[in-house]
C-alpha cells in the first residue's frame, strides 16, 4: 500500500469513527433538550439552557487535559521511554482528579447560587439548581471519561473510543426517557441520566488496560507544574472551544431575556442545542486527525501532516454545506422536535434563528480544524489565538453591537460574523506558519 493510500485510510478510519462518537456524545444534552421540552415545557427548557454552560465547562476541562496530554503522548510515543509516556498519563490523571474535587465541592454547597448567577429567576431556579448539582457531583466521571477517550484514541484504538462514546450516549437517552416520564423525576432525572453516561463509557474503555496493545498506565507520582502547564497549553484550544460555547450562551441568554423573555431563551435553547450537535461534527474531525497529525509530526513527516490537514478541511466544508442546506429547508420541522407545547412564539423566534445562525458553520469547521492542527504540531500559541478570537474576543462584542443595531436578527448574526472574521485570521496563520510545520520537531524528538 502506498503512503498516500495509507494516510487516506487512516484519516477516514479515525475521522469517521470519531465523528460518530462525538455526535453520540453531543446527544447527552440533545436528548435532555428533547425530553425536558416534552416533559417539562418551556420553563424546563429555559432552565436546561441556563445550566448547559456548566456542562460545557466540565466537558471542556476534560478535553483540555485529555487532548493536551494525549497530544504530547502521541508526539513522544515513538522516541520516548515507557516510563516517560506513563508519566504524561499519570500527571493528567492527577490533574483531572484535582479539578474534579473542586467542582464537586461547588456542586455540594453552591449549586443554587450558581444557578442564580447564570440568570435563573424564581420561576426556573428550582429546576436549574438540581441539574447543576448532579452535573458537578459527576464531574470526576466526565473528566476521566474525556481523558481516557483521548488516550485510547491516541493508542491506536479509535473503534473502542467510539464504542464508549456511543454506548454511553445511548444509555443517557434511554435513562432520560425512563427518569423523566415513567419515574417522574423531572430535571433531577435528566441530570442523573446525563451523569450516568460517562460511567458507562468508562466501563467500556477500561478493557483497553487489559490489552497487549496498551502502551500507557498510571504510576503514582507527584504533580509537576511544568507537566501540568504543558498539558494545559496544548489542550487549551479544546477547553476554549467548549467553554466559549457556554460563556457565549450566557451572554446570548442575557441579551435575549431583555428582548423576548423566557420564551426567547427557550427558542435560543433549541438553536444552541442543534448547534452543539453540528459543532460536534467538527470537533470529531479535529480530534480524529489529532493522533495522525501528532504522530507524523513526531516522525518529522511534514508532507503527511499537510495531507491530513487538507483532507480534514475538505471534509469539514462539505459537511457544513450539507448540514446548512438541510436545516435551512427543514427549520420548522427541527424546531417542532423541541416544541412539545406547539408554542407559536417560540417557533417564530427559533426558525429564522436557525437559518441565520448556522451560516457560521461554513467557517467554523475551518477554524476548529486549523486550531487543533496547530496544537497537534506543538504550536500552542497560534492555536490559542484562534480559539480565543472565536471564543471570546470577537463574539462577545459582536453580540452587543449587532443586537443594538438589528435586534434579534443581530443576535443570530453574531456567530456567523465572528466565524467569518476568525477564518480570515486562520488563513493568514496557515499561509505564514504552515510551510514550517517541522520547526522544532527535530529538537523535540532528541530531547
Amino acid at each position: 500500500m502506498t503512503q498516500h493510500k495509507e494516510i487516506q485510510k487512516d484519516f477516514f478510519r479515525y475521522v469517521s469513527l470519531n465523528i460518530l462518537g462525538m455526535i453520540g456524545l453531543s446527544c447527552y444534552i440533545l436528548a435532555d433538550t428533547y425530553f425536558v421540552a416534552n416533559g417539562l415545557g418551556a420553563n424546563g427548557l429555559a432552565a436546561l439552557n441556563l445550566a448547559i454552560p456548566v456542562y460545557n465547562f466540565i466537558n471542556g476541562l476534560g478535553l483540555m487535559i485529555g487532548m493536551g496530554a494525549a497530544t504530547r503522548y502521541s508526539i513522544l510515543k515513538g522516541t520516548a521511554s515507557r516510563r516517560e509516556t506513563d508519566g504524561i498519563f499519570s500527571q493528567a490523571v492527577i490533574f483531572a482528579l484535582g479539578i474534579a474535587l473542586i467542582l464537586m465541592l461547588i456542586g455540594l454547597f453552591f449549586a443554587r447560587p450558581l444557578g442564580t448567577l447564570l440568570g435563573a429567576d424564581e420561576t426556573v431556579i428550582d429546576m436549574t439548581a438540581p441539574y447543576l448539582q448532579v452535573l458537578l457531583l459527576f464531574s470526576p466521571m466526565f473528566l476521566m471519561n474525556n481523558l481516557i477517550l483521548c488516550f485510547v484514541r491516541n493508542d491506536g484504538a479509535p473503534r473502542l473510543a467510539m464504542a464508549g462514546m456511543l454506548i454511553g450516549s445511548l444509555s443517557n437517552i434511554v435513562l432520560d426517557y425512563v427518569f423523566i416520564f415513567p419515574c417522574g423525576m423531572g430535571m433531577f432525572g435528566a441530570a442523573l441520566a446525563t451523569g450516568t453516561a460517562p460511567v458507562v463509557s468508562l466501563a467500556i474503555q477500561s478493557s483497553h488496560f487489559f490489552r497487549k496493545r496498551n502502551h500507557f498506565r498510571f504510576r503514582l507520582c507527584r504533580p509537576r507544574f511544568r507537566a501540568l502547564w504543558d498539558i494545559s497549553s496544548l489542550g487549551a484550544p479544546s477547553l476554549i472551544t467548549e467553554v466559549s460555547s457556554g460563556v457565549v450562551m450566557i451572554f446570548f441568554n442575557m441579551v435575549i431575556l431583555s428582548l423576548s423573555g423566557n420564551i426567547g431563551v427557550a427558542a435560543y435553547g433549541v438553536v444552541a442545542n442543534l448547534a452543539l450537535v453540528v459543532l460536534s461534527i467538527f470537533t470529531g474531525i479535529s480530534q480524529g486527525i489529532q493522533p495522525l497529525v501528532s504522530r507524523n509530526y513526531g516522525a518529522q513527516d511534514a508532507a503527511a501532516v499537510k495531507k491530513v490537514y487538507r483532507y480534514a478541511i475538505t471534509t469539514a466544508l462539505v459537511l457544513a454545506a450539507g448540514v446548512y442546506v438541510v436545516l435551512f429547508l427543514f427549520a420548522p420541522q427541527a424546531v417542532s422536535l423541541f416544541n412539545g407545547e406547539n408554542n407559536q412564539q417560540l417557533a417564530a423566534i427559533a426558525e429564522p434563528g436557525i437559518r441565520l445562525y448556522f451560516i457560521g458553520f461554513l467557517f467554523a469547521g475551518f477554524n476548529v480544524v486549523t486550531a487543533v492542527t496547530f496544537s497537534s504540531v506543538d504550536r500552542p500559541r497560534q492555536s490559542f489565538l484562534l480559539s480565543i478570537l472565536r471564543g471570546f474576543v470577537l463574539i462577545i462584542p459582536l453580540i452587543f453591537l449587532l443586537t443594538a443595531l438589528l435586534g434579534m436578527t443581530g443576535v443570530w448574526l453574531a456567530f456567523p460574523v465572528c466565524e467569518f472574521l476568525t477564518a480570515g485570521v486562520a488563513l493568514v496563520f496557515w499561509l505564514r506558519y504552515g510551510r514550517n510545520l517541522l520547526q522544532g520537531a527535530e529538537e523535540l524528538t532528541h530531547e
